[in-house]
Order: C-alpha cells, then sequence, then structure tokens
C-alpha cells in the first residue's frame, strides 16, 4: 500500500483525509495569511541546478559527516512538538526511523514524548531542543535533565520570542490544553479512526513538563506547558550562560540575519541552523534559503550550519547543500507521512526522499553528497 506515495503531497492529500480538521490545520498552517510558507517553497522550487553529463556515477555515497559523525543521509528530522497529534505513536516512528537510517531525530522540549524515552529509543542519534519560557531557572532545568540523561547536542530555538497568530488555529479553536465545543467534537465525530487509537494510547500532551498544580485544571492537562506563555527571555546574556553550562554541541535555531549569525559564532556556538520556523512565527519574513548564501559568506566556508524551511522533496535537500549548508532538516512532511500512513508512512517518506537525493546527484554528475558546491546553482 505504500507504493501509493509517490511525493510529500501524497502523504499530504492523505493525511488531510486522516485527520480531524483542528489537528491538520494544526500541522499544515503557518503565521498569518500564511504567505511565508508558500514562499519558502515556491522559492526553492524556482531554484535552477545545472546537469553535468559523462561522469560515471553508477556508486553514489549519501553519507554525510556533520558535528564530528558520519550520518547516513544528509538530513534528518526536525523538532516539533506534540508530534502524536499526527498520529497516536508518531514520536515513536521517528525514532525508530532515526536508528533504521542512521539520522538525527531532533527531539523538542513540547514533545508527546519525555526527553528520555526519545534518547532510550534514538539513543545517539537524538539531539535535544529547548524553547525557553518564562522562567529562566526551569529551562536550565531542562539542560541539565538533558545532560544527565547523555543527550550530546543541544539546539536553542530562538526565533520564537511568542508564539504566533495561526489563523487556522483561531478558527478551528486549537489550544493546549484543549477545548472540546460542539463544532470540535463534530469535527472528531468524521474522523474515528484517529480518535479511537488516541483514545486507546492516552490524549497527547507535552511530556517534557511537570503540573504546576494539580488543583488547576488547565496546568495539569497540559502537563504545565503553557504554549502562548512568553518565550522574549532569552537574549545574549542567556546564550552566553547556556554556553558556559552546556558542555555538548549547542546549535542556535532560527537564523536569518548575517550579523546575528556572526555573534553567535563569536559567543562560542559549534553551528547555526537557518530557518523561520516554517513559515509559521513572521508573515513576512524572507524565504529562508534567500538568507542561507548570505549567512554561508559571513560566516565563512568551514562554520557548520544546518537549513530547514519549505524542504518538501530531494531536490531541495540538494539545493540547500549547494547553497552552503552541510545539513538538512524536514519537519511537516514527516508528520504528513505519520498522518497519512503511521509508520510505514514515515520510512516510506525516507526512503522516497533518498532516492530523491541519489537521483539528483546522478543528474549533477556528483559521486557524493560532498561534492555538492554553489556553482551547480544557476540563475532562472
Amino acid at each position: 500500500m505504500s507504493n501509493r506515495f509517490h511525493c510529500v503531497e501524497d502523504f499530504r492529500t492523505e493525511s488531510k483525509n486522516r485527520l480531524p480538521r483542528l489537528m491538520f490545520d494544526f500541522i499544515d498552517g503557518a503565521a498569518g495569511n500564511e504567505y511565508a510558507s508558500y514562499k519558502n517553497i515556491e522559492t526553492l522550487d524556482q531554484i535552477r541546478l545545472l546537469p553535468r553529463v559523462l561522469v560515471n556515477v553508477t556508486h553514489r555515497n549519501l553519507k554525510k559527516r556533520f558535528l564530528e559523525r558520519e550520518w547516513g543521509l544528509p538530513f534528518g528530522i526536525a523538532p516539533m512538538g506534540m508530534c502524536d497529534l499526527a498520529w497516536p505513536g508518531t514520536d515513536k516512528s521517528l525514532a525508530r526511523a532515526s536508528l533504521q537510517h542512521n539520522i538525527p531525530l531532533c527531539h523538542s522540549i513540547a514533545a508527546s514524548s519525555s526527553l528520555e524515552d526519545t534518547y532510550e529509543r534514538a539513543r545517539g542519534n537524538a539531539w535535544f531542543q529547548l524553547y525557553v519560557g518564562a522562567s529562566l531557572e526551569k529551562a536550565f532545568s531542562h539542560v541539565k535533565r538533558a545532560q544527565d540523561t547523555g543527550y550530546e547536542v543541544l539546539i536553542l530555538t530562538v526565533d520564537v520570542p511568542q508564539v504566533a497568530q495561526r489563523i487556522r488555529d483561531l478558527r478551528n479553536g486549537f489550544k493546549v490544553p484543549f477545548r472540546i465545543g460542539l463544532s470540535q467534537f463534530l469535527d472528531f465525530a468524521k474522523h474515528p479512526n484517529w480518535v479511537i487509537e488516541t483514545l486507546i494510547a492516552g490524549v497527547p500532551k507535552t511530556a517534557n513538563y511537570s503540573e504546576k498544580n494539580p488543583a488547576d485544571l488547565d496546568s495539569a492537562a497540559s502537563n504545565g506547558f503553557i504554549r502562548d506563555e512568553t518565550r522574549g527571555k532569552v537574549d545574549w546574556n542567556f546564550l552566553q550562560q547556556l554556553r558556559e553550562r552546556w558542555m555538548g554541541k549547542l546549535i542556535i535555531k532560527g537564523v536569518l540575519a548575517p550579523q546575528d549569525a556572526v555573534r553567535i559564532k563569536q559567543a562560542g556556538a559549534d553551528a547555526i541552523y537557518i530557518s523561520n520556523h516554517g513559515g509559521r512565527q513572521l508573515g513576512s519574513a524572507p524565504p529562508a534559503v534567500t538568507r542561507l548564501p548570505l549567512i554561508r559568506e559571513a560566516l565563512g566556508n568551514n562554520f557548520p550550519l544546518i537549513f530547514d524551511s519549505g524542504i518538501r522533496n530531494g531536490e531541495a535537500i540538494v539545493k540547500a547543500l549547494a547553497m552552503g549548508a552541510d545539513f538538512v532538516m524536514l519537519g511537516r512532511p514527516f508528520l504528513f507521512a505519520s498522518g497519512a500512513y503511521k509508520e510505514r508512512g514515515v520510512m516510506r517518506l525516507i526512503e522516497l526522499l533518498t532516492d530523491e537525493v541519489s537521483l539528483t546527484l546522478a543528474q549533477l554528475g556528483c559521486k557524493s553528497v560532498e561534492e555538492l558546491e554553489p556553482n551547480m546553482i544557476i540563475e532562472n
């Protein structure tokens, strides 16, 4: 049955049919009029690659060395909160996929599974992603907890000072904790398979937060996670403190401005993660891929860069690598895949992306992803 999925859009279409509208729109939606999300994809699609010929590309190597480790593929799984909303067990599926294909899995502090469970499932392939809310003390407790668990890579997300307005969520009444009114009840009633499996597995909630007050029903239902609380306390002083406390690799996610990238490098970060949050934060943000060459130029050829936002196929992965990224992450496509076909969908997506990357290398006359370079990108 998985052979009927041939591209990310196939997964998206099927997940739209299988998921309650509330959940699909939470995954698929973006900030404001969603123009930033659309432009991410459109801009990547419009980038042209120059085919080369008469190169023996019978054997192609997709392995990628990044942060002192060799990975099986040049792409991984971006941090995403409450993945089990896509389908019960999504977190477990992503962990199994990371091990089977030897790719990094970025575990979000807002995940449906605890950071300890994900580390046990994905072992050294798991990276830990941190949001900092109103309490810096709580943030540093999460850092210590991740370090004690064994995580060696920490991703600090800095582009969410406050969760943006997402019109679809507002229209659908999406809140954490959930409020089930008549419209939500009718929405769920149309999708009994998702409802039944969710009830059996347990309603998803953020698993990395302790309950503040058992008498506070909102706090208990969300496990202490407050989605709309300010995250604007993260500043340069916090980054300095985090660098002093965190002994492993430190990645800063959500960077678009070259001047910010230079200062982050000077602050001691080990890598920068270029992203506009998939268009989910600032509706008028530039397409993230347009910032990639500028940040690469500002930081030089050797500083590690990760890229996400708008990746929907293997050619887009190759384009980002050729334009200066050292590694690429995908978010939404993995949730579409899980929503469409559960764990088999996740595995099928990786299979498709792997084939697409390999075929694109062949067209470019490359035997390895390490051979990709900017001169393979041409002006329209």
